[in-house]
């Protein structure tokens, strides 16, 4: 409070002497308390920035009080922007009561950081939990009883009778003490509203079935065997040794007394299920760890379409904020649709044109753009230009405000390790790291006033010059036009370039590595081999040609890039599935950030890893120029090693606040052969959200192709088929064994208090005719015990009088040569790994081991 004074504004005087994008709120009483109360639900959008007002009227400068305050008033106002989607959002506004203190303390600079804090927003069950607990302090540091029924509303007796319980007042108008409230209290309190039976019964089945603890061997046999990643190589993952398990069991066992004696109770082992170590996604696969030296065409990267638009495409607001909230979401391709400002002396607008949606000033978003380009994500930001400014003054204005604005994190010219010739691949995100690239129309501009001449002719005649462009792509792109829709013919023409204006010197200056073209075909630009040419397809044509040059398609996209959008008919800005085109390697899978469907959501989920950063490294076989890939393949691929996964949906804790059944559905996408839909449902709960356990087989997806581009989809419905939540992970990411999974909404923001219990695991795939050899090799005492067993009852069949003895010897021998075979081939398996392991090779050793011992 004596930091920051929060400006609360009189009713109806919200937009009174500020902008029109910084209204201020009443929200706020206390700066400290919001700090506290800040939810992380709401963080993936937030941007902290400081703003200029400019006071206009009398009576709020007296609202403001500002001559109580030392300095300028806009070097002391911090402005939080946040919301649930990008659409949707609130400016929460404060004043320092001096310059020094809003400038020397890094106010913005220090939230914005706790706000983007990738683990934060993946943090543990039991952080969630003690969370949820900060949250219903009150500024006296009390909790108040009836924020406890609020909080689990769903069964309010079962709440009474968890603080009757635990000794606490049950009154709606009580508060319990902090100091009351230990944290020992509170998950007691847990555990009496939510029963967790299902815990007792894994506890019991790993070894705890006579006595009430696991010893530290139990515990690490559990660990090694249950929990570790069997794809992880031993010697450069290796396993839990007894003295790391005993520091876990110290750190989550309450008993002291256990502890001390390497042993751990059932709520110790609670505490490890959902403490930080045992989190369903590795904390390494959050962090920037892919390689980013590879060319700018082996990556995917996170694209926007039609970035200005807050709704549909043919009516609504057009908004400035939509580029700061998109590009803080980690998109680094955006769209700008310009136009021609009303006179020659105006200045270009961007809108979606011949539409109704509202106009909103150029020079505004190439400043929201400097903001925020790289706030997020120091790699390359594309801005793909739809430019139909046909007057050479404003081209000439939009190049230097280009310009002035971005400075020297515009790339104006080609990087001297790749120039722009045929042959040479495009430079690599690391090369063009904190640079602004443009996507325009580039043209040869030899002789003086040709553009000027063009332009005019545009301005002059524009209708017959449209219809003249459109009919010449008809022409090249399709000659039966009686054969399409107006719809059809309409996407086919709408390349991103045709119904453009001319490009003007200036304009064409700043375009480099990319540059658009019209597409011919998949073997000239083979021949041509100009990697800085690229190519937009709506998403009808570019399923075409996925359709009928599936091959092609993907070797197209390991040199050039394409960027892909919704076809037309899309006008309530919905959007198509990107996995479709992912599988065919295609880069800038452009979408329409304001609509959260499936669609985005699964965008949202891909780009979540690799550190946010809007780049995910393609797989290899989509990257490599000595290898073709199918996306349609219906078999596994050499050189990749395919996985089997299973999922059981085990319980759920939280689900919903409301008295309801729920249930739980599981689906894969990926390459067409890895996807599948609504896999699996459990049942509907009885009336139950609040600790709902499904005791159900789990969903095995036996042969997973390709891993590294398979998405896991773990969705929560209420029994009516609402949404309640879900998460979405890479199935190359997924850790085996118990986890639990904190859901996210639909904008990927975790609820922080539902989640799910699950059990999986993942493995290589092995072909059915293998899995005799792969049993073997992974248990040779039992397999030898067996062989053993199988000779002796055949010997018991065929057995004659006076050969008992001799037939005893050979029997013997059998299984000593059974031995010697099993024994080599685990030596020679010991060797490959050593091998791999030098090569830093993260394959399993049974699965390195299998063809060549096969074939030996």
């Amino acid at each position: 409070d004596q930091i920051f004074h929060h400006v609360e504004p009189e009713e109806g005087s919200l937009d009174t002497g500020l902008t029109n994008q910084c209204p201020t709120q009443r929200h706020i009483r206390h700066f400290h308390r919001f700090i506290v109360l800040f939810p992380q639900q709401f963080s993936i959008v937030c941007m902290m920035r400081l703003l200029c007002f400019f006071l206009q009227e009398a009576k709020l400068r007296e609202l403001l009080d500002v001559g109580t305050l030392e300095g300028k008033l806009e070097d002391r106002t911090l402005t939080v922007v946040s919301g649930a989607d990008m659409v949707n959002i609130t400016y929460l506004n404060f004043t320092a009561f001096s310059e020094e203190v809003a400038k020397v303390t890094s106010w913005a600079e220090e939230l914005f950081s706790l706000a983007s804090n990738l683990l934060a927003q993946n943090m543990s069950r039991e952080s969630c939990l003690e969370k949820i607990l900060m949250l219903q302090l009150t500024a006296e540091g009390g909790i108040p009883v009836k924020n406890i029924f609020r909080l689990f509303s769903a069964d309010r007796r079962r709440v009474e009778n968890a603080l009757e319980v635990c000794s606490l007042p049950t009154g709606r108008n009580d508060t319990i003490p902090q100091d009351t409230f230990t944290p020992d209290v509170y998950r007691q309190l847990l555990n009496n509203i939510c029963p967790r039976n299902d815990i007792d019964t894994i506890f019991s089945e790993i070894g705890a079935k006579i006595r009430p603890y696991l010893t530290v061997e139990q515990m690490t046999d559990f660990l090694n065997n249950r929990q570790r990643d069997p794809r992880l190589n031993e010697i450069l993952y290796p396993p839990l040794k007894a003295e790391q398990v005993q520091g876990l069991v110290e750190k989550y066992e309450p008993d002291t007394m256990l502890s001390r004696r390497g042993q751990i109770s059932v709520e110790g082992f609670s505490r490890y299920l959902s403490g930080e170590e045992n989190s369903i996604i590795p904390p390494e696969k959050l962090d920037q760890s892919e390689d980013m030296t590879l060319p700018l065409s082996h990556y995917f990267i996170n694209s926007s379409h039609n970035t200005y638009l807050t709704a549909g495409q043919l009516a609504g607001n057009s908004s400035v904020e939509m580029y700061r909230q998109v590009l803080l979401s980690g998109c680094r391709c955006i769209e700008l649709d310009c136009w021609k400002g009303r006179t020659a002396d105006e200045e270009p607008f961007i809108t979606h044109g011949f539409t109704m949606t509202s106009e909103i000033s150029f020079k505004e978003v190439i400043e929201a753009i400097a903001e925020s380009a790289f706030k997020t994500s120091p790699f390359p930001v594309i801005l793909s230009f739809e430019n139909h400014v046909d007057s050479p003054k404003q081209q000439a204005k939009m190049a230097e405000y280009c310009r002035s604005i971005f400075g020297d994190a515009l790339l104006t010219d080609p990087l001297e390790k790749y120039p722009l010739e045929a042959g040479v691949p495009l430079p690599s995100p690391v090369d063009l790291m904190g640079k602004i690239l443009i996507k325009n129309k580039k043209n040869s501009h030899k002789a003086d006033g040709s553009t000027k001449k063009k332009l005019l002719e545009q301005t002059s005649n524009p209708c017959s010059d449209t219809s003249k462009a459109d009919a010449e792509s008809d022409a090249d792109e399709e000659n039966d036009e009686s054969k399409k829709s107006m719809d059809e013919v309409s996407e086919d023409r709408s390349d991103g370039t045709v119904n453009e204006a001319f490009a003007t010197e200036e304009m064409s200056n700043l375009v480099n590595y990319v540059q658009p073209v019209k597409f011919n075909s998949f073997e000239t630009c083979k021949k041509i081999d100009r990697s800085y040419e690229m190519s937009s397809f709506v998403e009808t044509k570019a399923l075409e040609l996925l359709k009928e040059s599936p091959v092609e398609f993907v070797e197209y996209n390991k040199l050039q890039l394409s960027r892909i959008y919704p076809k037309g008919t899309r006008v309530d800005s919905s959007n198509y599935m990107p996995q479709v085109f992912w599988n065919a390697g295609c880069q800038l899978v452009a979408l329409n950030f304001q609509t959260i469907d499936l669609p985005m959501q699964l965008n949202l989920g891909i780009f979540e890893y690799n550190g946010k950063c809007g780049y995910r490294l393609k797989p290899e076989f989509m990257r490599r120029t000595d290898k073709q890939f199918d996306p349609f393949t219906q078999n596994t691929v050499d050189g990749i090693v395919a996985h089997t996964l299973s999922v059981k949906i085990i319980s759920g804790q939280f689900l919903s606040d409301k008295r309801i059944g729920v249930y739980v559905e599981v689906e894969m996408f990926g390459l067409p052969v890895d996807t599948k839909r609504k896999a699996f449902k459990t049942k509907t709960s009885q009336c139950n959200a609040v600790n709902p356990v499904w005791d159900e087989d789990p969903v095995v997806f036996k042969r997973v192709v390709l891993p590294t581009l398979a998405l896991l989809r773990i969705a929560v419905y209420e029994d009516n088929g609402k949404f309640i939540g879900h998460r979405i992970i890479p199935v190359c990411a997924i850790r085996p064994g118990y986890h639990y999974i904190s859901l996210r909404n639909e904008k990927n923001q975790t609820l922080t208090v539902p989640s799910i219990f699950i059990y999986t695991e993942v493995k290589d795939y092995v072909p059915d005719t293998f899995a005799d050899v792969i049993e073997a090799l992974s248990n040779p005492i039992l397999y030898v015990s067996l062989m053993e067993q199988r000779a002796n009852q055949l010997a018991a069949l065929t057995q004659e009088e006076g050969a008992q003895e001799a037939d005893g010897e050979e029997v013997s021998e059998f299984n000593s040569s059974i031995t010697a075979g099993l024994t080599n081939t685990v030596i020679h398996s010991s060797s490959v790994c050593a091998e791999d392991a030098l090569c830093q090779c993260n394959q399993s050793p049974v699965q390195t081991v299998i063809v060549p011992h096969l074939q030996k």
